[in-house]
């Protein structure tokens, strides 16, 4: 029988007491029968793998491989996995380096088939790492069947710290969490934008993001989020808006703000006065 997580209640409350509970939890679920056999078969089976091709054949191993990133739904999407794995990363053009969202870039770089001659398969700490990863993709989503909220948030206290400290641009750091499906929408929750704020053009997305976290944080930059005190205080917000309102309908002064931005009419100020009410 696997182990359920248990989220006694929604919002910041349920939060702190997953956070409190989180590594007791996360043990008891790993214990599980069908995780414990996926994990042995991995073990067994990964370093005999010298191909992308091997890879995508064998749907077992497949299925941790992709966990490990949270790609679980392209587990039929054989030919797509075996092109991003194939083309590696070295080469700009490269389908990982293509693609908005940089979960494949980071699937593409851990097994190394098309960077190097030996793939990583081959190293011995290889099924550590990936187990590892695989471990805390499944807990979160078991997490997200309870409440999906509370798998945004470790999503984002995983992922944001790591983003933020990165040596690249603060457009750059932005455009990356656009292209995270659930790091947008902890951004977007936290920041009261209306669900229609991905439709409007991305450069004006940036502007809005920048602007909001500038007036809500006093910092504009993504880089401020590698400190865990931004980063919690970010997933207050986010809780508290998602429990409060439930999103924002197509009444609210956000969605009319986000008409003018598709219209072209009114600057990024003006447009976040509205946002904000």
């Amino acid at each position: 029988m696997s182990f359920t997580p248990i989220i006694p209640m929604g919002g910041y409350g349920g939060w702190a007491f997953l956070q409190r509970t989180m590594e007791n939890q996360q043990a008891a679920f790993e214990k599980s029968p069908a995780n414990l056999r996926d994990e042995e078969y991995f073990r067994a089976n990964i370093g005999k793998i010298s191909s992308a091709e091997e890879l995508v054949s064998d749907r077992r191993l497949m299925k941790v491989a992709l966990g490990a990133f949270g790609l679980d739904a392209d587990i039929d999407n054989k030919y797509f996995v075996r092109k991003v794995l194939e083309d590696g990363t070295l080469d700009t053009g490269a389908l990982a380096n293509r693609l908005a969202d940089k979960q494949y870039l980071a699937l593409s770089k851990a097994f190394g088939f098309g960077d190097f001659p030996i793939p990583n398969t081959k190293m011995s700490d290889f099924a550590d790492k990936i187990l590892t990863q695989y471990r805390d993709r499944q807990f979160e989503i078991a997490v997200g069947k309870q409440n999906n909220d509370m798998r945004v948030a470790m999503n984002a206290q995983r992922e944001l710290p790591l983003l933020a400290a990165k040596n690249t641009s603060e457009d750059t750091k932005w455009f990356t969490i656009l292209g995270s499906e659930p790091l947008r929408n902890l951004f977007q929750t936290a920041f009261g934008l209306p669900t229609s704020f991905g439709s409007i053009d991305v450069d004006q997305q940036l502007s809005v993001l920048k602007d909001k976290a500038g007036a809500i944080f006093g910092d504009s930059s993504a880089s401020q989020f590698a400190e865990p005190e931004k980063v919690d205080e970010l997933i207050r917000r986010f809780m508290a808006l998602s429990q409060a309102t439930g999103g924002i309908s197509s009444t609210a002064p956000g969605a009319s703000a986000l008409q003018l931005l598709q219209g072209g009419q009114g600057s990024t100020a003006s447009i976040l006065s509205i946002i904000a009410g």
